[in-house]
């Protein structure tokens, strides 16, 4: 856990609690390079781990593009998504498109 402190984990582990001292402290199972580390914590610093973790894995469960419909026709057919990202208000999404015809360049949909 060396090196600069903006670069660290906020949090680490996941660690087995091995007793509670009091509604206010608890004393941890420390691994690794943390285990010169006094065990005992306050319980403000301690957070519940969850194995889905949304800030860890933000795109698990990310929900499938939804392309919107064009006109028919084989030169306005979507050949591939080639990004994705939110309008400013965050309410819509735009999609980058490349079309099946090479003379239409990649276009951001709504």
């Amino acid at each position: 856990m060396k090196g600069a402190k903006k670069l660290k984990d906020s949090f680490a582990g996941p660690f087995m609690i091995k007793a509670l001292h009091g509604p206010d402290a608890v004393q941890l199972g420390l691994t690794g390079e943390l285990m010169n580390k006094h065990p005992n914590f306050p319980v403000s610093l301690i957070k519940p781990y969850s194995s889905s973790d949304k800030e860890l894995f933000s795109l698990r469960n990310k929900p499938p593009l939804d392309i919107p419909p064009l006109e028919e026709g084989e030169e306005n057919k979507i050949v591939k998504v080639l990004k994705e990202r939110r309008t400013r208000n965050k309410n819509k999404r735009e999609y980058l498109v490349r079309y099946k015809s090479s003379t239409q360049e990649d276009e951001w949909l709504l």
